[in-house]
């Protein structure tokens, strides 16, 4: 099998040299569907793609629209070396170049991977990242320790929804597919008096019934999805030099959590399924001032506020299935009360005179109450109650310099103090603080008018914590703060006309102190003694390449390719007095891939085809059980016309099983041998969209 999983790397590998060999013969016609420049939101001073010294990737507002369904997990295979852990309805923590957590209550809020929505933090709790709407996803690969500091020491994703426009606008949207799913969706745009204000109102709702049999209860619903979307957005001029931003959204994701079984099938037993929502209400202002002669100013301040259940049936089961073995009923719930309160003031200098800055102050206050409840044949079994507050305040700067017409050094600087404060029912108690430093220096050299070259070594940091659970001893409650040195080189080209765009860079990352995620079990004949958590390691590495390709040979037909290879592995770590050393780090496969293929049939219809694949990788550092690796192809069919638009489309056309995360424990009666548990992803499914606007 490894056989055919590096012969299709390979393959994937020589199509994308083919498509940058062909970029010689394409046209030199420059016309409206060609390829356009991407401005990137989300570093401190605008760049485009090609001139920004990292490795990113962007996702527009079509290809969110055509490659994906609902959420932003529909579209994490087109993103190279991006990855995430099932064990959730909906993905909330990522893994980027394999640095991240893989289970959503194995520590303190901590995460390597920030997540934001409209300038929001969503860091760890990525749920509300519902595509509707949305004008794009911006992925950053790497620390961002100038930028955004402790929660971003792997990288940065950032989703942004269309902001209000100058034009009445009003759409429609619906779908309808196997599996139980119904959608609808409506935005509703106008300006407000002489136009200078503007609002966009958007809401939308999705059911589904989660791709799950209950075989005891006789229900097709019970890991099922129900989410609704209320959004709106402002936009207004409130004089010639000064702008306001506001954006306010209630999301509530009221899905059912039942995806476990003993058989490894989608037929599950369970006698009392679980829960996984999330309702979050969240609101940002962003003011921008632009009066002064040299310097603009800008203020954001966000909140969010999430209510987060999770409960599972933890046996898996009932008793008639487990037979004499009964009575055997475990049932976990976890209560999560989340609230973020931030504020960034920056500024930015004006004019493109050789040097360009920017300087500014952050601060993030993060408290989360978190209640959990175990249940033993209907009897509490375990309880804990636990408080957690943290306040990081920062500072940052950078500048870039042009030295000469071609050679561009860009250096920034981020000073971090974390302050925390944890308390729980079992007396324990937690006062720990941080101080941390991460940046940058770059060197950007133009080979062409539309060719760049760049060197960039980056310092990234990520704050200590302590693991939330009640089994473990103390000995295994605290873990200390991460840093994480990025060495990269890369090159970016765009050609004249516009049709061909690429990137490639290669990576070296030296992990110190490294936070490992792996799991504990206390008791072997208690499956709900099983926890994940966190510990340290002494170093670890992470390694490999990025090449992404867009090329539009002639106007009717576009094409896109994405490769990622990874090397990720421990250096110098020991678990229950077995060495890791060299041993590759959980979920991050050696490679990932995707081909794109998007053709016009003159006006009107079109087809979408994708398809994405990764190699195989370990569940967990604590076991070597691992994931088979697989490929699934995408296809969405469609005709648009001037106010409405009709598509039919497939996921998993070729219906591949494939796993997205994985246990090893004990969980069956009377002996709790330890046996391979597999989360399913989703297997092929079917539907129609139809949209329309006035």
């Amino acid at each position: 099998m490894k056989t055919i999983y590096r012969s299709h790397s390979i393959l994937v590998l020589a199509s994308l040299v083919a498509l940058s060999a062909a970029n010689v013969r394409a046209s030199d016609r420059v016309d409206e569907d060609t390829l356009q420049e991407v401005v990137i939101s989300a570093s401190l001073l605008q760049s485009t793609l090609t001139q920004l010294p990292s490795s990113a990737t962007v996702l527009d507002a079509k290809t969110l629209r055509e490659a994906g369904v609902e959420h932003f997990g529909d579209v994490l295979g087109l993103v190279p070396n991006l990855n995430y852990a099932g064990a959730s309805s909906r993905p909330r923590y990522f893994q980027l170049r394999g640095i991240g957590e893989v289970e959503q209550y194995e520590g303190a809020p901590n995460p390597s991977v920030g997540f934001l929505i409209d300038e929001i933090d969503f860091s760890g709790v990525g749920m509300p990242a519902i595509l509707y709407d949305a004008a794009g996803v911006e992925v950053l690969r790497g620390p961002q320790g100038t930028a955004y500091g402790a929660n971003a020491l792997a990288g940065l994703i950032s989703m942004t929804t269309h902001a209000p426009s100058d034009h009445f606008e009003l759409h429609g949207d619906a779908d309808l597919g196997t599996y139980g799913v119904r959608a609808g969706g409506v935005v509703y745009n106008d300006v407000i008096g002489n136009g200078d204000a503007a609002y966009r109102l958007v809401a939308h709702t999705y059911q589904g019934d989660g791709f799950r049999r209950n075989a005891f209860l006789g229900r097709n619903d019970t890991n099922g999805f129900d989410e609704n979307l209320l959004r709106g957005k402002l936009h207004w001029k409130l004089s010639d030099d000064l702008q306001a931003d506001v954006t306010a959204f209630f999301a509530d994701l009221n899905n059912g959590y039942d995806a476990w079984s003993i058989d490894n099938s989608r037929v599950t037993q369970s006698d009392k399924p679980g829960k996984d929502a999330q309702r979050s209400r969240a609101l940002a202002l962003r003011l921008q001032y632009d009066g002064l002669e040299s310097v603009s100013l800008r203020s954001i301040s966000a909140y969010a506020h999430s209510d987060i259940l999770n409960s599972f049936d933890g046996d898996w089961g009932n008793d008639a299935f487990w037979g004499v073995n009964a009575p055997y009923d475990f049932w976990e719930r976890t209560n999560r009360t989340r609230q973020t309160l931030s504020q960034e003031i920056r500024a930015t200098s004006k004019g493109q005179s050789g040097v360009r800055w920017v300087a500014g102050a952050y601060v993030l206050h993060l408290t989360e109450d978190y209640n959990l409840l175990d249940l033993y044949n209907g009897d509490v079994y375990r309880r804990l109650l636990s408080n957690y507050g943290a306040t990081n305040l920062a500072a940052y700067g950078q500048v870039d310099l042009d030295l000469g017409s071609r050679l561009t050094l860009s250096a920034g600087l981020r000073g971090e103090r974390r302050t925390a404060h944890y308390s729980d029912s079992s007396d324990l108690r937690f006062d720990p603080s941080d101080d941390m430093y991460g940046g940058h220096v770059s060197l950007s050299y133009r080979v062409g008018e539309n060719e760049t070259a760049y060197a960039t070594v980056t310092r990234g940091y990520k704050a200590g914590g302590f693991n939330l659970s009640a089994v473990l001893p103390d000995s295994l409650r605290r873990f200390n703060p991460e840093y994480l040195w990025n060495g990269e080189v890369g090159f970016k080209t765009r050609s004249p006309d516009g049709r061909f765009d690429s990137q490639t860079s290669a990576f070296y990352m030296r992990r110190l102190s490294m936070q490992v995620s792996s799991s504990y079990q206390a008791d072997p004949n208690d499956p709900l003694t099983f926890v994940f958590l966190t510990n340290n390691a002494a170093r670890g590495e992470n390694y490999g390449l990025e090449t992404q390709v867009g090329w539009r040979p002639v106007n009717a037909l576009r094409l896109g390719g994405s490769l990622g290879l990874l090397r990720a592995r421990f250096v110098d770590y020991t678990l229950d007095g077995v060495s890791l050393a060299g041993r590759d780090q959980a979920h991050a496969p050696h490679y990932q891939f995707s081909l794109s293929a998007d053709y016009r049939f003159g006006p009107g219809f079109y087809v979408r085809a994708d398809m994405t694949g990764e190699d195989s990788f370990y569940f967990s550092a604590s076991n070597n059980e691992r994931a088979s690796g697989y490929q699934l192809v995408n296809l969405r069919v469609g005709y648009e016309a001037e106010r409405w638009t009709a598509s039919l489309w497939t996921r998993n056309a070729l219906d591949r099983r494939y796993a997205t995360d994985g246990f090893y424990f004990g969980n069956e009666p009377p002996d709790f041998i330890p046996k391979r548990y597999i989360d399913n992803g989703d297997p092929r499914q079917v539907g129609i969209s139809v949209s329309f606007s006035l």
